[in-house]
Formats: structure tokens, C-alpha cells, sequence
């Protein structure tokens, strides 16, 4: 039984039954299926469908928002804004996907030579709980543009945002088998990845469990794409719009309750302005507020299960046992919930856990830094590479970009994840990409075709 427990008062709220190992074989089979006719439409009509599930999204979000809220925590607002990114994503490839997937034609000793991307069939998306929406149609929206099926096995703790998710596409017309959830407990999905019949998988979640999933794939010799944590730098550099910088990377650090892979989790400063940086940080840090989700007035709320609570405070308590100070929070509250306070860490240095781990709460934690190299130096001093923030002289910034070894770099922005961009990370943090113009090339097999006779010599 997979149960959902709300994290704002740890009352159970939803209990779903596990698929047996028939059901999952049905599912794999209806996609089977499906894929035969699917991978023959046009993308007109691909797009058509695609259309009516964000119409259908954006015509249900108060009902669809809550169940994110109820389930993991999310602040109703923010859940809200899930939705409507998520029908973004459909719309966006269902508008894109054909011109992203046209053929390539390449001079060679052929009449005619060039290269077409055809689908491949069924792709497994093994989903986590932290964007319960935007995480399974950024696996989705490309995929099925480009042909394929796809089978989502979502995070155990969130089965009603499943059966919503998959209620969009049944609402919207979809044909039987396009788009399925398995209801599965993580250790089941090993199987399911080694089925012959799945082409592709596609897995967001922790380094480790990227590792796991790229094995089994690797071992059975079928693509995935990961992507993984992070524990993404921020550098303010001296000439930087201060007040600007220090309200985006709040937002950036307090987003889902600071559980997000790409928000700003190392706040890498210049040594000239680090003190002005800590003040404006603990300002607008200790102006936020922590409460009940469902409220339109809360910045942040629970942390989703009480384990990822107990991980991040021992974190914390680490870090301050080995020297660095802390401006606010960092103690557990009382009551109900698995709430942790908004907590800013200061004077972090290399060697330190908060540093060296990926904080997956309201965890802020500032680092100085001697001057633009050294911070280059701090950035990249890290096993993940996700993404990363420069805050500077906009022709600095750029030109300091190809320094960092992150898949992604906002120059005096939020960085984000959006529909037209790809994304993806380096090192511990991933392989392959999603989104944009590279993130649909991922499951497609693209075919070489030759046609003679050859060109004369």
C-alpha cells in the first residue's frame, strides 16, 4: 500500500494499492500497444492532444494545486504556479517538437543524405515528490511529442498526484495505454527498467539513486537521462545590484520549502561586500513565513517526510559544531508537522558538512570568498555540477560562465528550469538533458538515411 501522509500534520491522507506484478505487465503491454499506433500520428495530432491536457490543467488547477499541497507540503501558491508550468511545457513542445525533430541533412558521397528522428517505444519516468506536476511533464510532454509512450513510476509518497496527473490525460482524450502510472515501491522498478520492452528511461532524484538506475540501464544497454542533486553555487561579486541579488536568492533558497535541486544552496561572496550581503540575507530571510501550506500567506512549509527533516537538522547542527555561525533558526520547533524554520548559516568554509553536502531545506549558507577567482575556485569545489549564479557585471558574469562546470548558469537572475531551455547537469548531478531543443533528442533514434547513387568521385 502506498500511503501519503500530509507533512503539515503528519495525518495519513491517502492509501493506494500496489499494482501486482500482472497489472504492471498489463500496463507495459497497453503501452506496447499504444506505441504501435501512436508512433504512425502526425504531429499535428500529437500536438492536439497535448493542447487539451494543458487546457485541461489550466481549467482544473484549484483542484489539481491542492493535492501537491496535501501530499508533500508544497505552499498553495507555488502549487499553483506548478500547474500552470506544467500545461507551459505541454503547450511549448506541442508547438516546438516538430521543428526540433526535422530532418538534418548532411553532405556526404549520397544523392541525398540525412538524418530523421523516429521514436523508439515505451519510456519509463522514475519521478520524485518535490514537483510532483512539473517533473512528469518535463519526462512527458517531450517524449510523447516525439512518438513514444510513456509509464510513470512516481515517488511512493505522492499516488494522488499520479492519479490526477493521469486523469489529465484520460480527461483530455488520450488514447488507452499513452500515458500510465504504476503505483510501485522503489525497490519493484528495478524489474520494470530491465523489461525489454521499455526503450528509455528517464529518472530525477538523488546521485545515489542515479547511480542505481544508470547501472541497471547501462547493464541492459538502454538510454537514461538523469537528473540529480545539487548543491548549487551562487556568487555575488563586489560590483553586484546587492539588494536585487539578495532577494533572488532568498526566493531561490525558501522555493518548496528549500527542497529543489537547483536552488541557490552556497552563497559564495566577495570578501569586500560579505558583511552588507549577511545583513541584507538576514533581513529578508527573517521576514519570511513558515506555516500551513494551504495558506496564501506562507512562504514556507513542511518538510515532506520527518527523515528528510531529521537529515537536514543534523546537517546543520554539523556544520555549526565545526565553526560556523548561525544568524537564524536551526533548532527543531514544536507541534505537529515536519516544519523546519528559515535557518542562515554563516562564516561556512570548505571542509565543512554544509558545503561539502546538499542542504534539501530553508538552509542558507554563506561563504566567503577573497576576490572573483577564489569564488570561481569555491564553485566549482563540489562533486555536483546542476547549476550555478553569478551576480556581477553583466559582461563579467558571461565571461566567467565558461569557468564554472555546471550544466546551466544564470547571470544575475534565478536560475530555473523552463520548457526552452535544456537542462541538465555535470558530474554527480547527472547525464543526458531535458527540456529545450536537446532535452526531446534524448529517446529518439536518430537514423542515418542514404540514398545513391553515390556522387561521382
Amino acid at each position: 500500500m502506498l500511503k501519503a501522509v500530509n507533512p503539515a500534520t503528519g495525518e495519513t491522507v491517502r492509501e493506494t494499492s500496489l499494482d501486482s506484478e500482472a497489472d504492471v505487465n498489463a500496463k507495459i503491454e497497453a503501452s506496447v500497444a499504444a506505441f504501435q499506433k501512436w508512433k504512425k500520428t502526425s504531429f499535428a495530432e500529437r500536438a492536439k492532444l497535448l493542447k487539451s491536457v494543458a487546457a485541461y490543467m489550466r481549467e482544473h488547477v484549484e483542484t489539481l494545486a491542492p493535492i501537491m499541497t496535501e501530499e508533500m507540503g508544497k505552499p498553495i501558491k507555488e502549487a499553483h504556479g506548478e500547474v500552470a508550468k506544467s500545461a507551459l511545457c505541454a503547450d511549448h513542445y506541442a508547438d516546438h517538437a516538430e521543428g526540433y525533430l526535422s530532418r538534418q541533412v548532411l553532405e556526404s558521397d549520397a544523392s541525398l543524405s540525412y538524418v530523421q528522428h523516429l521514436p523508439i517505444g515505451p519510456i519509463l519516468g522514475i519521478l520524485p515528490w518535490n514537483a510532483p506536476f512539473w517533473l512528469a511533464f518535463r519526462f512527458a510532454a517531450p517524449s510523447l511529442m516525439a512518438g513514444n509512450t510513456c509509464l510513470m513510476k512516481h515517488d511512493p509518497h505522492v499516488p494522488g498526484c499520479a492519479e490526477a496527473i493521469v486523469e489529465c490525460f484520460a480527461k483530455a482524450g488520450a488514447p488507452e495505454g499513452l500515458f500510465q502510472a504504476l503505483y510501485l515501491e522503489t525497490p519493484s522498478v528495478e524489474a520494470v527498467i530491465r523489461d525489454d520492452r521499455i526503450r528509455g528511461v528517464s529518472f530525477t532524484g538523488s546521485s545515489k539513486g542515479g547511480s542505481a538506475v544508470a547501472g541497471i540501464a547501462g547493464s541492459a544497454i538502454k538510454p537514461a537521462v538523469l537528473e540529480l542533486g545539487g548543491s548549487d553555487p551562487s556568487i555575488v561579486l563586489a560590483d553586484a545590484d546587492l539588494d536585487k541579488a539578495t532577494d533572488v536568492l532568498t526566493l531561490s533558497r525558501i522555493i518548496n520549502a528549500g527542497q529543489s535541486c537547483i536552488a541557490a544552496k552556497r552563497i559564495i561572496i566577495e570578501e569586500s561586500i560579505y558583511d552588507k550581503v549577511e545583513a541584507l540575507m538576514r533581513e529578508k530571510l527573517s521576514a519570511l513565513k513558515v506555516g500551513d501550506p494551504r495558506e496564501t500567506t506562507t512562504d514556507v512549509g513542511a518538510i515532506a517526510r520527518p527523515d528528510l527533516r531529521d537529515q537536514l537538522h543534523r546537517q546543520v547542527q554539523t556544520t555549526i559544531s565545526e565553526g560556523a555561525d548561525c544568524l537564524l533558526g536551526g533548532e527543531l520547533p514544536d507541534g505537529d508537522g515536519y516544519f523546519y524554520p528559515v535557518t542562515l548559516l554563516s562564516n561556512v568554509k570548505p571542509d565543512m558538512c554544509a558545503f561539502n553536502e546538499e542542504t534539501f531545506g530553508p538552509v542558507a549558507v554563506l561563504v566567503r570568498a577573497r576576490d572573483a577567482d577564489h569564488a570561481l575556485e569555491l564553485a566549482n569545489d563540489t562533486r555536483y555540477g546542476l547549476a550555478a549564479s553569478i551576480w556581477t557585471d553583466t559582461d563579467r558574469g558571461e565571461a566567467m560562465a565558461s569557468s564554472i562546470d555546471t550544466g546551466q548558469v544564470s547571470i544575475n537572475g534565478i536560475v530555473k528550469t523552463d520548457p526552452r531551455l535544456p537542462s541538465g547537469g555535470t558530474k554527480a548531478s547527472g547525464l543526458g538533458r531535458e527540456l529545450g531543443p536537446h532535452g526531446i533528442l534524448e529517446f529518439v533514434n536518430a537514423q542515418q538515411v542514404w540514398i545513391g547513387p553515390a556522387k561521382p568521385a
